[in-house]
């Protein structure tokens, strides 16, 4: 076999490796299938100090139990291990998994839905796939049929997409949410490199707040809030959602500017997906009119 038909068969790579995760994951052989999963619970908060960096989150301390042999965890996170927690308070409760006999090796994980099947691997060689057929139909079946696989590739990603679905969520929660008066008690700063020589710095407010049931909630805010490098000490109104104070915002005018974007960004996905199965399918039965 030639160097060229070898390459035409790079699609057995992704396809070969995704037909193993799902089989792995039907055989409950994944990594997170494997794992025990248990629900930790926050017992302290240690927001970022100010001038210090909030790449990490927000550093907090969790205790859950092996149900294996009984015995209790009390362990500090710091998004080392599994998702960076943006907002944190005393009880509050966040999925934790581990490795069998293994306990003090936690992730922590925001939520678990979706990530206990262990299929995030082969979905990304299915992505792979999906594009490397949309760009071999332009040189294998001719631009025209790019088009149309172009097109209903961007159908396709409006169909599975589920960030319309959460922007909604969250705005039916802010909806029903309440607003309360919060402090910046920390600005964190961070340095970036661009690999140039060039820097950038970034900076976020460690707010503090107390719902109205009493509970104070430490958040890292990096959006809504007016010149962050100066707003140490700044008092600034808080929306959140009374039953998952996690949901806040403190600019919701931002919140709406964004699903706008967004909307709009969906409606040109649709518009432009569209409009390339339309041309394609017209040019495959009539001459392209500019050529």
């Amino acid at each position: 076999m030639d160097l060229q038909k070898m390459l035409a068969l790079w699609w057995t790579v992704p396809a070969g490796l995704a037909l193993l995760g799902y089989a792995c994951s039907l055989a409950g052989l994944t990594r997170p299938q494997r794992a025990v999963w248990v629900t930790a619970r926050v017992v302290e908060v240690d927001p970022p100090g100010h001038g210090e960096s909030g790449e990490h989150g927000i550093p907090v301390t969790i205790v859950y139990q092996d149900p294996g042999t009984g015995r209790e965890f009390r362990l500090r996170h710091e998004n080392r291990r599994g998702d960076r927690v943006l907002v944190a308070w005393v009880g509050q409760e966040f999925p934790v998994r581990f490795p069998r006999r293994r306990p003090e090796r936690f992730f922590l994980m925001l939520d678990s839905e979706g990530r206990t099947s262990g299929v995030g691997g082969p979905n990304c060689c299915m992505i792979l796939l999906v594009l490397g057929l949309v760009v071999q139909s332009f040189f294998a079946w001719g631009w025209q049929w790019g088009l149309i696989c172009v097109g209903g590739l961007l159908l396709l990603v409006v169909a599975l997409s589920r960030d319309g679905e959460y922007a909604r969520a969250r705005a039916a929660q802010l909806a029903e949410g309440v607003t309360v008066q919060g402090r910046v008690v920390a600005v964190t700063r961070d340095v970036h490199s661009d690999g140039e020589g060039g820097e950038s710095v970034s900076h976020a407010c460690v707010v503090a707040f107390s719902t109205h049931e009493g509970v104070e909630v430490t958040a890292l805010c990096a959006q809504g809030i007016r010149g962050i490098a100066g707003s140490l000490g700044r008092d600034i109104p808080l929306r959140y959602a009374p039953a998952d104070p996690s949901v806040l915002t403190a600019d919701p005018d931002h919140e709406r500017r964004e699903r706008t974007a967004h909307i709009r960004f969906v409606a040109g996905l649709l518009i432009s997906g569209t409009a390339a199965i339309g041309v394609g399918g017209y040019c495959l039965h009539h001459p392209w009119p500019f050529t």
